[in-house]
């Protein structure tokens, strides 16, 4: 009989550990120290907005538009083109794209290669000197300055800066000469021109910046 009560004594613990460690592994959502990466983040009102991102998946926020290849870069306005046509020195050149998107090169005018990967617009290009100028252009397009980017906030100066290939956000608030006092350093909202409109994430200090982004550094509230 003793032996009888200690087994059932025994597996009414096992159970009930069993359902306290099934409880302790289960969080919810309310209490987790992260919001899930497709919930969108707080900004300092409190407003969520569905671009943000939360700061488990910051590093994925955004692809590195510049690193990934000519073929994913996406020219906009502030860049400058190196178009060389084969053959044709009078066309080959450096174009700046305005604020429309457009280059202006001779015989064909304006051309608009914004929202353009390099590949792309070598082709349209080519297209328009075919189609009545030349009968088999040979076009290379290459990006030889990349648009600014904009930083704005708790940083020392705040303003615009010569975008550089590989900048993090961190070397973003250096180039702007650091934080101030009351600065936020552990994400930034960073705004971005992407093909399918414009979109805002929270990204990390080490996370990538691109070409014509706009970085905001909160101020913290303690």
């Amino acid at each position: 009989m003793g032996r009888f009560r200690f087994s059932r004594l025994a597996a009414i613990v096992v159970l009930v550990a069993a359902a306290a460690l099934a409880t302790g592994c289960t969080d919810r959502p309310e209490t987790s120290p992260l919001y899930h990466a497709s919930a969108p983040l707080p900004d300092a009102t409190g407003a969520r907005h569905p671009g943000d991102i939360a700061p488990a998946a910051a590093n994925l926020a955004g692809p590195h538009i510049v690193n990934s290849g000519p073929e994913t870069y996406r020219v906009g306005s502030g860049d400058r083109l190196r178009i060389s046509v084969y053959g044709e020195e009078s066309l080959t050149g450096e174009y700046l794209v305005d604020g429309a998107g457009t280059i202006s090169m001779p015989l064909i005018s304006q051309v608009t290669v914004g929202g353009l990967t390099t590949g792309e617009a070598q082709r349209l290009v080519a297209d328009r000197l075919r189609d009545g100028f030349l009968r088999s252009p040979n076009v290379a397009v290459q990006v030889l300055n990349y648009r600014p980017f904009f930083i704005l906030g708790e940083v020392r100066t705040a303003g615009q800066f010569p975008y550089v290939d590989g900048m993090s956000v961190q070397t973003a608030v250096a180039i702007a000469g650091g934080y101030t006092p009351r600065a936020r350093k552990s994400r930034f909202k960073v705004t971005r021109l992407t093909p399918a409109g414009r979109s805002t994430f929270m990204l990390k200090p080490n996370a990538p910046v691109a070409p014509g982004d706009t970085i905001y550094v909160d101020e913290r509230f303690f």
